[in-house]
């Protein structure tokens, strides 16, 4: 047990886990977006998918359980590695300057993953936490009593600076993707040369679909139901 807790506390075990976790949510991500396209489709279907969740709700609850975790854990070593890195970041001297070396080996996305990622974490909290005040506490319509969630996620893409936020949080999320993708796959081992560029290009479509469809939502409902300016 000693060796898989000097595993995970290594920098290759951080960075395991990270890609472990960072796969996970990828993929939970996928589905969520699929979801939330039915707002498109009127609110008899979108309604009629969450309704759907309801009558599964046990089934929910334990990947809401294994989400948080895996949400948790990549955030704990995301920050670990962070911290690890700024440690350890090497420079080489010219003359009596020294020049930060880590900028050659990576691009803007990975150097600022540490950043994007902060924002998402907040935007995320903000974001659930006024989804579930709205369901949970605060409902003087009764929209969630009567299965009215429809009107509920279109009463927030009516509010201006939600959008704004909604926008920007996706677009940092566009970046993060892009570069979480390929770490993942090199983390793997799979970052073969003859193919790798494969993965940056599957990567890049991942990151770009992902970003237009969560982007279209609050844009396409804010306009066509008019914004509350």
């Amino acid at each position: 047990m000693s060796w898989l807790i000097k595993f995970f506390n290594s920098s290759i075990g951080k960075k395991f886990m990270m890609a472990i976790t960072g796969s996970f949510l990828l993929i939970f991500l996928i589905i969520h977006f699929i979801g939330n396209m039915t707002l498109f489709f009127g609110p008899e279907t979108f309604n009629g998918y969450v309704k759907t969740l309801d009558v599964i709700k046990p089934l929910i609850r334990v990947i809401e359980v294994v989400l948080l975790t895996a949400f948790v854990l990549h955030i704990y070593n995301g920050v670990r590695l962070w911290l690890e890195n700024k440690r350890t970041q090497g420079g080489k001297f010219i003359g009596k300057y020294v020049i930060n070396a880590s900028n050659e080996n990576s691009n803007f996305s990975s150097r600022t993953t540490f950043i994007t990622g902060s924002i998402i974490f907040i935007f995320l909290v903000l974001h659930l936490g006024t989804f579930f005040w709205r369901f949970n506490v605060h409902d003087p319509a009764g929209l969630a009593s009567d299965h009215l969630y429809f009107d509920i996620v279109i009463s927030f893409f009516n509010i201006w600076w939600y959008v704004a936020l909604y926008v920007i949080a996706v677009l940092l999320l566009g970046f993060h993707l892009n570069h979480g993708f390929q770490s993942a796959f090199q983390t793997f081992g799979w970052n073969n040369k003859k193919y790798f560029p494969m993965v940056k290009v599957l990567g890049t479509i991942y990151a770009i679909v992902m970003t237009v469809g969560f982007v279209s939502m609050p844009i396409y409902f804010f306009f066509f139901y008019g914004g509350n300016l």
